[in-house]
């Protein structure tokens, strides 16, 4: 019989309130798994276990819990009878996959939950390994290598044994919404999307705001930002994405303001406006994707000025990374080809030819004067649309 392993690292360090991280992250591998019927999922002392899967479901499975949070490694392992000679059965399939790969060079590992077993873990190791020379050593090349194996055969003793030799290995972070529940600023670039697998992977509900500058940017720039929710979606189970109509307060600000001034004064717009959201639908923190130093508005000074226009904390998960590390993240999670299609976004139009890099807030306020702020934000929040993107 076959099951995944599943290893769960950070979360078993939470002392009493360990059960509750457990149960919520079987609970996201079990929506995770939705579309395969009649599996068994049970814990076991740091382990999680799914069983019943036909053989046909194995690789889906796998495939599916690569993006779960809370996950730090899973295999599909043997399980086999306590007994010593079905786990060298079960060891000695194990090792076939691997000499299948061209690999010649193990270790065997063994570690005992039940420490009632009758052979210790080192007995276990010594008759396997000899085990498997025995049986394929002539055949295949096979040598031992404690030190540098080309692989390793690893059997766990507890109410069975579990026998595998290679492992995939998993996003980590804690299981989704253990964290509470934070709104997105997101645009359609490449930074917002990663701030938001960033903070999702702390275990943190979110849901996405996109200010939307229709007729200055289109049908696509929209399609763009949705196509992105999906791709975060498959982490998250699912999406709110509320669109806010941008362009009323864009041109007001662009007529009456000093031009140097747009962009900090636009940032504190989305900001109260997000604020509003969030607090609307049970969010406790802003999230963006900005990066010390990135652009005009991503300075020290301009962040004191944006943070100053809201109360709820702003959580800022790539502010001391650079662009070369955001974009790998990007790449890995797949919203990197989506963010580089050639939409603009409302960040992209009404850009001031010299914005100020470090504003001081009594200035920017002084700007805002000029503006009647509470007409602009109602107007754009009772034309906001939502929706909500499944992963399917």
């Amino acid at each position: 019989m076959k099951a995944i392993l599943i290893r769960y690292g950070e979360l078993a360090l939470k002392g009493l309130n360990r059960p509750f991280f457990e149960k919520r992250l079987i609970k996201n591998i079990r929506k995770k798994l939705k579309n395969i019927e009649n599996i068994s999922i049970k814990k076991e002392q740091g382990r999680i276990f799914i069983e019943n899967l036909s053989e046909d479901h194995f690789n889906f499975a796998i495939e599916r819990l690569k993006k779960v949070f809370g996950l730090v490694g899973f295999t599909i392992c043997e399980v086999a009878e306590k007994e010593i000679e079905a786990i060298k059965s079960a060891d000695l399939n194990a090792a076939l996959n691997e000499i299948k790969k061209g690999k010649r060079t193990f270790k065997v590992e063994t570690k005992r939950a039940d420490k009632t077993f009758k052979l210790t873990s080192l007995e276990i190791s010594r008759l396997v390994g000899a085990h498997l020379l025995k049986n394929l050593a002539d055949m295949y090349g096979l040598v031992v290598d404690v030190h540098n194996p080309d692989f390793e055969v690893k059997i766990e003793i507890r109410d069975k044994a579990y026998v595998y030799s290679s492992e995939e290995k998993g996003i980590g972070g804690m299981p989704l919404g253990t964290g509470g529940k934070a709104h997105l600023l997101l645009s359609g670039g490449i930074d917002s999307p990663v701030a938001g697998f960033m903070i999702a992977k702390r275990g943190v509900e979110i849901e996405a705001v996109h200010f939307y500058s229709f007729p200055y940017t289109g049908e696509k720039a929209k399609e763009k930002v949705i196509d992105l929710c999906k791709v975060l979606a498959q982490f998250t189970d699912k999406l709110k994405l509320y669109i806010v109509p941008f362009i009323e307060i864009q041109t007001t600000i662009y007529e009456k303001c000093d031009e140097k001034y747009l962009t900090i004064i636009m940032r504190r717009f989305m900001m109260r406006i997000a604020e509003r959201i969030a607090k609307l639908n049970g969010g406790m923190a802003l999230v963006t994707g900005e990066s010390i130093g990135q652009v005009a508005s991503q300075t020290m000074e301009s962040i004191i000025c944006t943070n100053a226009a809201v109360s709820v904390p702003v959580l800022r998960p790539l502010v001391g990374m650079d662009k070369k590390e955001i974009i790998r993240i990007a790449k890995n999670i797949g919203t990197y080809d989506i963010s580089i299609l050639p939409y603009e976004d409302c960040c992209t139009v009404f850009v001031p030819k010299h914005p100020k890099t470090k504003p001081r807030l009594e200035e920017v306020i002084k700007e805002e004067e000029k503006l009647d702020i509470q007409l602009l934000i109602e107007n754009a929040i009772s034309n906001t649309e939502w929706m909500v993107i499944e992963d399917r």
